[in-house]
């Protein structure tokens, strides 16, 4: 199954700004010494808005700093972003930085997530409906997010919008839809997929499986088991052993941040419930981010089926079903001593 490319390449701007540091357009001032910088570390006397579109150049950036005073000139800027690679994480958006900065002191401002205006920031693992609250809080109106959710069309052999708006922190410029807001959200995770081999995964599963494969590894994992939990979620459909999830159960409950899970709440009547059912949920429980999609598509290699966080920063895997029931006496008795904090 192929992702739609055309709309990939639509929208590569979304990721981050891209420097277009050609001869033919931008042109360098010949000769000796350096160009003309403000000295850093002077006292600001105000402060502008710089609105930075998607796909903008570096030049474009740079005469938009020198224009508004925020740089003493536009080569000056141009020339550090040229050497220094942090410049391609400018993020669109409206920036608000000080006047008369030197050209680094103007893009460590750009770089400040606390000086973009309106800023969406999206943490990995959100639920759509917490997404879709932080867009009323960034100046959308509940009304248009509500319309542009409806208005969404789902990218071709994808069944939810629920996995498909990519953790990441967005600034949209004034005057940007929810729809549009969305739709590059949208776009940034089906290039996220496309980088994670979605499309290279052997043909074994399709990418709406991957994508629901990795929004359970994102709730169920830590960065560093990502690979092992893919691999327990792997051996376990291969082997038609019920998934067992906890975190399936959590996203249907809305419940976030409680470890633990009655066996009440194991037998709740839901396609979700990865206790009574078979196979993946029909569809993410989350928004994973990069590394979790990467996990799904290339699990490490393993024979286990079991796994258990007995405290935190300690996750044990096995394919022992008898070692895994000491693992869970022991993880039981952390609970109740209070290893994991206000857990119950």
């Amino acid at each position: 199954m192929k992702l739609n490319k055309p709309a990939l390449l639509r929208v590569v701007a979304a990721l981050a700004i891209i420097f277009i540091f050609t001869a033919g357009t931008h042109q360098l001032r010949k000769g000796p010494g350096a160009a003309p910088d403000f000295p850093c570390g002077l006292q600001a006397s105000g402060e502008v808005d710089i609105a930075i579109g998607q796909g903008a150049t570096g030049s474009e950036i740079a005469k938009q700093l020198f224009d508004l005073q925020v740089v003493k000139s536009s080569s000056a800027f141009f020339r550090l972003a040229v050497s220094d690679q942090r410049s391609q994480r400018i993020a669109p958006g409206s920036h608000r930085v000080q006047v008369n900065l030197c050209a680094k002191d103007a893009l460590d401002q750009l770089l400040d997530p606390k000086r973009i205006v309106n800023l969406i920031s999206i943490v990995e693992g959100a639920w759509n409906n917490e997404i879709f609250e932080e867009m009323v809080k960034s100046g959308f109106t509940k009304d248009e997010v509500n319309d542009a959710i409806k208005q969404s069309q789902l990218p071709p052999n994808f069944k939810s919008l629920e996995g498909l708006l990519f953790p990441a922190q967005y600034s949209f410029a004034d005057g940007t839809s929810a729809q549009s807001a969305i739709s590059a959200m949208v776009d940034r995770a089906l290039l996220e997929m496309t980088a994670a081999g979605f499309t290279d995964a052997g043909g074994k599963y399709s990418p709406q499986q991957l994508l629901v494969m990795a929004s359970i590894i994102q709730a169920e994992g830590e960065p560093s088991n990502f690979e092992k939990v893919s691999r327990v979620i792997h051996n376990r459909l291969e082997k038609g052993i019920p998934l067992q999830m906890d975190s399936t159960v959590h996203y249907v409950m809305k419940s976030r941040g409680n470890i633990f899970l009655s066996t009440k709440s194991t037998l709740i009547q839901s396609q979700y419930n990865t206790y009574r059912r078979y196979g993946l949920p029909p569809g993410p429980i989350g928004n994973p981010g990069a590394a979790a999609m990467l996990a799904a598509a290339n699990p490490a290699p393993g024979n286990w089926t079991y796994f258990i966080t007995v405290a935190p920063g300690d996750t044990r895997f096995t394919d022992n079903l008898d070692q895994f029931n000491v693992w869970k006496a022991e993880y039981k008795k952390n609970l109740r001593a209070g290893a994991f904090g206000s857990a119950k």
